[in-house]
């Protein structure tokens, strides 16, 4: 019957008449072409270029309306990049977010302090800690259980599980922070114990911008801790194959988005490829 299939918008395949995917891809599609995102699946099915779409481009429809396209869309973009939170960097691109210096770990440090709440001050120094000292991903810092974190003298290690399973030493200055909150965790979640929805995107995110804090003190970011994780082994030297093992990324390439935020080392996808081989030659 005419009309009753239909190609979507960011050629996915046919979809059945009455798919509320279907319109929500339609939206998505003008959206992001309003903002000038390339019409490729692997940007148009980015979770923060959908989570923009159900936050601003649906600004004024019903909440359920909005759930529901975030859903059909998310279905999507899973099949595409793999679970919210774990997926690979859409813009590969992009400069890094800009690594936190010093002063700023102190206080976000302090930030964590002076939360009321025992559990919220607990959860906002694990984000510091395990982004920081660990380079974790937000979807890696949700799923982090007090188990996972092993310690052998004064090392401390993160065995981090998912699609990116690895084993991270957490750095000198976070070592003794990251193993007191796991042992307090015991075999639960270090961030943010408890019933919750740990599928959601913004699980992380939500959780930084309720953080009571000075307005002009720096935001939480997972972004920006694991930045200052990578920046951190750039500006020490850290062998690349090195770097690339404890941190899940899986291109010598990728770390010049990083590598332009450190002094002395060279961004270029080809210095980093090159100085990757030698090392392992």
């Amino acid at each position: 019957m005419a009309g009753a299939r239909g190609e979507d918008a960011a050629g996915l395949g046919v979809l059945p008449a009455g798919s509320v995917t279907a319109p929500a891809l339609r939206g998505l599609s003008r959206f992001a072409d309003s903002r000038g995102i390339p019409a490729s699946r692997e940007f148009l099915l980015d979770y923060d270029v959908i989570e923009a779409f159900c936050v601003a481009g649906l600004a004024g429809r019903a909440s359920s309306t909005r759930g529901t396209y975030r859903s059909a869309l998310y279905r999507l973009a899973e099949a595409r990049h793999g679970p919210p939170g774990q997926r690979a960097t859409p813009f590969p691109g992009a400069r890094a977010p800009a690594p936190y210096s010093r002063g700023e770990r102190a206080e976000l440090a302090a930030i964590a302090a002076a939360q009321r709440d025992p559990a919220k001050r607990s959860s906002a120094l694990a984000l510091a800690v395990f982004g920081i000292g660990a380079g974790l991903r937000p979807g890696e810092l949700v799923a982090l259980r007090g188990s996972d974190v092993t310690r052998h003298g004064r090392r401390v290690t993160v065995h981090v599980s998912g699609p990116a399973a690895r084993v991270v030493p957490v750095t000198a200055d976070y070592a003794g922070r990251a193993w007191e909150l796991a042992r307090r965790a015991g075999s639960g979640h270090v961030f943010r114990p408890g019933t919750a929805d740990r599928g959601y995107k913004n699980f992380v995110t939500n959780f930084a911008l309720g953080l009571a804090a000075d307005p002009a003190a720096p935001r939480m970011s997972m972004g920006r801790a694991r930045s200052a994780f990578i920046c951190g082994h750039l500006a020490a030297g850290t062998p690349a194959g090195v770097l690339l093992a404890v941190t899940g990324i899986a291109e010598a390439g990728s770390l010049a988005r990083y590598a332009r935020h450190v002094a002395g080392v060279s961004s270029s996808k080809g210095a980093l490829r090159a100085r990757c081989r030698a090392e392992n030659s």
